[in-house]
């Protein structure tokens, strides 16, 4: 698996699992329950990670979408 996209923004990141599942790109959120370790304040990135072979498609469909790690 490769990652995608790292971010603290919640609403970014579910608009890019909902584009990807969109174009049938399975995305798997890692470091989803760390808020538990941190107090629940935001500060730990969640990643979206893709399969391999997808990792090229991924990129364009957030590109198209103006949707950047950060």
């Amino acid at each position: 698996m490769k990652e995608l996209l790292r971010s603290t923004d919640p609403v970014t990141l579910a608009l890019a699992t909902a584009l990807l599942e969109g174009e049938g790109i399975t995305a798997f959120q890692m470091d989803v329950h760390m808020s538990v370790l941190e107090g629940s304040i935001g500060i730990l990135p969640r990643r979206i990670m893709v399969r391999d072979q997808d990792l090229f498609l991924a990129q364009a469909v957030l590109r198209d979408n103006d949707i950047r790690a950060g």
